[in-house]
């Protein structure tokens, strides 16, 4: 993957100045055996290739999306063949879709700032969503509030909504994670779409009702503020932190693979310039550290869903091992009822399963933490789609998936608010 690391250092945002990917492809590549897994594997440690992987092979998927530089095309097509690699284009050229996505954006922004509403339907800027948060929060005082629980590296507010319906503190809670991988847009628009659901929601379905009158939920809708920012405004592909690592060009850590959970294990890269990077030690992301000192501050969370995206997948501890989890069972179960109950709205089929065997070793996650911390439902959901899109789901998708998201997110927490005590 290309780097702009001086260059976003000594400039401010400025659309000019965002990387292109001009000619930039999408390849699938098929994986039908373990001989194939390691011709793969050679192509993957090919540094010179600049090579981006989206999606790696999985339990129930044999196929990796790789974006590939237009300066790469021929030399990594050369290679597939000469190995017997069977592969397909699914994005022929990446810059237009980012070209679609930034017109697309502008045009909404242009039309917000001539009124007072808040379009769900469209990607919005950090800024944009900060401010929908505030008005969440005054059009329902008495049900919303609006806190700083940190701030990120490079010192923009960690902001989280809370829905109460008490006065008191420290009520049975859950925590709603999103956006920790900045790319992933749709898990910042749907975790934002969710918190104005919860409101407008809360008196008129039962089911909503029902949890926040014996339980606080409590929203992060944009985990990594800094690459979020930086996905806007420099690298729309970027998917980590923005902290320096001494001694190294390459910046920021995976804030999924920083958590204290069997930390720098399976799954994890010690090279700073890895996508997977786990960083210098657990925690050491102060996104992360934020949240987990809010936490185990707290101390009464029982809930704990985490949004990526993309490959439609609801997926539960462990990561880090294949060893089943102790609640395994009960959470499969729980997993099941909220996929099914998402595709009820318009099929969207989801994969259900621990994370290690359903996608891949993963070890330092949200999720994996608030296990082994005491939080006993904790989920990972992978949003839409599987693959056509990518990391680039058009706008028009949004809502669709968060209605479906919410669904089962709601399943989750009915579960969760009767199983307190």
């Amino acid at each position: 993957m290309r780097w702009i690391l001086l260059l976003g250092a000594l400039i401010g945002p400025s659309i000019c100045s965002r990387e292109k990917f001009f000619g930039d492809q999408v390849f699938r590549i098929n994986v039908k055996n373990e001989d194939e897994m390691n011709k793969l594997t050679q192509l993957v440690n090919l540094d010179n290739f600049m090579l981006n992987f989206w999606k790696h092979p999985s339990a129930f998927s044999h196929f990796v999306d790789v974006m590939v530089p237009s300066i790469s095309l021929q030399p990594v097509k050369s290679f597939l063949k000469s190995k017997g690699l069977e592969y397909s284009v699914t994005i022929e050229d990446l810059q237009s879709l980012l070209d679609n996505e930034e017109e697309e954006m502008q045009h909404n922004e242009k039309k917000e700032r001539s009124g007072d509403y808040f379009n769900y339907g469209a990607y919005h800027s950090l800024e944009a969503i900060y401010h929908e948060m505030d008005r969440i929060t005054k059009d329902f005082p008495g049900l919303a509030s609006r806190m700083k629980i940190g701030h990120s590296f490079e010192n923009r507010p960690l902001y989280v909504l809370k829905f109460s319906t008490a006065a008191e503190e420290g009520r049975p809670a859950i925590w709603l994670n999103a956006g920790i991988h900045s790319r992933e847009w749709i898990s910042q628009a749907t975790g934002i779409w969710t918190a104005r659901k919860i409101v407008s929601d809360y008196k008129k379905d039962p089911a909503i009702t029902s949890i926040l009158e014996k339980m606080d939920i409590f929203l992060l809708p944009v985990a990594n503020p800094d690459g979020y920012v930086y996905t806007q405004t420099k690298n729309r592909m970027w998917r980590k932190t923005r902290s320096l690592n001494p001694g190294s060009r390459c910046i920021g850590t995976d804030p999924n693979r920083n958590w204290n959970a069997s930390f720098a294990g399976v799954g994890t890269s010690d090279n700073p310039c890895s996508e997977t990077y786990h960083g210098p030690h657990a925690n050491s992301e102060v996104e992360v550290k934020s949240v987990v000192d809010f936490i185990q501050a707290h101390g009464n969370f029982k809930c704990f869903v985490d949004l990526h995206s993309y490959s439609q997948l609801l997926m539960y501890p462990y990561g880090y091992t294949t060893r089943k989890a102790p609640d395994a069972k009960e959470l499969d179960e729980v997993a099941r009822r909220a996929a099914k109950a998402l595709a009820s709205l318009s099929g969207t089929e989801y994969q259900v399963g621990p994370t290690c065997t359903t996608v891949y070793p993963a070890s330092g996650s949200s999720i994996d933490w608030a296990y082994d911390n005491g939080i006993k439902y904790a989920f990972t959901f992978e949003l839409r789609d599987t693959g056509n899109h990518g990391f680039l789901l058009p706008a028009n998708q949004i809502i669709p998936t968060a209605e479906e998201t919410w669904l089962g997110l709601k399943t989750i927490m009915e579960h969760t608010r009767g199983h307190l005590y």
